[in-house]
């Protein structure tokens, strides 16, 4: 049997092997079309982040959906966030965003949102994918369509987010930098906040197609604290490739992350009687103490597997305004149907000026537990039900931490990684744990 061509965050892989080979990707814009087609007249919105490889994959997209009968509209190079807001509010078929995030330049991806803004429903990528291989089997031959660019879109954005969160006149004498990754808002951000008035520098502003995530964005922080402490900024806001997520360091270097944002924006929201049923959505990854916090204040936690796509589907059955991962995602239901770094940006920083506090106090509101990830590569993801010996490791490191911690071991969904994360009070348990399993990991799957 195949594997399977969409995954956790839609397709993705190398750019130029299956499936992002040439016949496949120009294959998924004929069945895109094929999807869309009994709607009248229908156009599909392609936006793309600043790979090298992107413009090539548009323009092959860009043929399947040409020749498949829809009409492609090209956004540019824009974030994530920017199609999911295109495609709610306009009269679009389809948005496709072309980008593989945080994964480095020479990887890629296809993701598509539906014609209210929310990734595709799991049946329908089944469906779609069936098509794809019905029609790789019969030979069709790649043709690729130089696209015209729309500004428009990228300008509609910018104006959304400043009816999204305004911001307070405090907020225009705090002073901080923001990371762009190189990636899909090194365009769009300066223009944006600039037009905002406030005080901001940048840094990892100047794509050349191969740096994109490198050494910088949401997955390394560093250079950022960096920066912030030597300018003696207020604080620094790291996005990552396509702009759909954002960390935060604050006027020290410490770090915040997307626990520190969910906890000062789910108090923000109920504070504005924002919050719906004082409900807030998080993965199995958020930390304890983000449970605990949030009960203090009367607010319910609710969990999750990991991945924006599960978070957003709680949201969307609970009725929740709130909702995001540790890693960065925020998903503001009011205002959007998909992780936005830009959007969380602005709210972060709203609270700031709202406030009048420093974003060191922003983060030590959050007590936690300490924790630790350890990502291991492994040759194969074998499902765990066949690994007795690991099994009966985790389960006897549960039993000596007594409900006062957790251990969640979760493969990856977009690269050949199990990770082990392990919750306790103490450092030295979590250390002990996590090295311990980890090493069973490398001992049986290791590569």
């Amino acid at each position: 049997m195949p594997p399977r061509l969409f995954g956790t965050d839609g397709i993705r892989g190398r750019y130029g092997h299956s499936p992002l080979d040439s016949h496949t990707i120009y294959a998924v814009g004929l069945a895109l079309a094929a999807h869309v087609r009994r709607k009248r007249n229908p156009t599909v919105l392609v936006g793309m982040d600043t790979r090298a490889s992107s413009p090539e994959i548009v323009r092959l997209l860009g043929g399947g959906l040409t020749h498949g009968g829809v009409t492609p509209r090209f956004a540019g190079v824009v974030p994530t966030p920017t199609v999911a807001h295109a495609t709610r509010q306009g009269d679009y078929a389809l948005g496709i965003v072309v980008s593989a995030s945080h994964n480095p330049f020479q990887d890629n991806g296809i993701k598509v949102f539906g014609p209210f803004g929310y990734k595709l429903p799991e049946e329908i990528e089944t469906s779609l994918e069936h098509r794809v291989r019905h029609i790789l089997a019969n030979g069709a031959a790649p043709e690729a369509v130089e696209l015209e660019e729309h500004h428009q879109i990228a300008l509609d954005y910018i104006q959304y987010l400043a009816q999204a969160s305004p911001l307070p006149e405090a907020a225009m004498s705090l002073r901080f930098v923001v990371d762009c990754a190189n990636g899909a808002a090194s365009e769009i951000a300066p223009f944006a906040l600039e037009s905002m008035g406030v005080d901001v520098s940048y840094i990892a502003c100047e794509p050349d197609g191969r740096n994109i995530n490198e050494g910088c964005g949401a997955l390394h922080m560093g250079g950022l604290a960096q920066e912030v402490v030597a300018r003696g900024a207020d604080f620094g806001a790291a996005l990552d490739g396509d702009a759909d997520r954002c960390l935060f360091v604050d006027e020290t270097g410490n770090l915040l992350d997307g626990d520190n944002v969910l906890f000062a924006a789910a108090l923000a929201l109920k504070r504005r009687k924002q919050l719906h049923d004082n409900l807030v959505v998080a993965t199995v990854m958020s930390n304890m103490g983000l449970d605990v916090e949030l009960q203090q204040h009367g607010i319910r936690l609710l969990r999750t597997r990991v991945g924006d796509r599960h978070v957003i589907d709680e949201m969307l059955s609970s009725g929740a305004a709130l909702g995001g991962e540790q890693s960065g995602h925020a998903v503001f239901g009011d205002h959007s149907t998909t992780g936005d770094g830009l959007l969380t940006l602005l709210i972060v920083l709203g609270i700031l000026a709202e406030e009048g506090i420093s974003c060191s106090d922003l983060r030590s509101r959050l007590r936690v537990f300490p924790q630790r990830l350890v990502n291991v590569q492994v040759r194969e993801k074998r499902p765990f039900g066949e690994l007795p010996e690991i099994r009966r490791e985790i389960a006897d490191r549960e039993l000596q931490l007594a409900g006062r911690g957790r251990i969640v071991i979760r493969y990856s969904g977009t690269e050949p990684v199990v990770r082990v994360m392990v919750e306790a009070e103490r450092h030295e348990q979590v250390v002990r744990h996590s090295t311990a399993i980890a090493s069973l990991f490398e001992k049986y799957l290791g590569e």
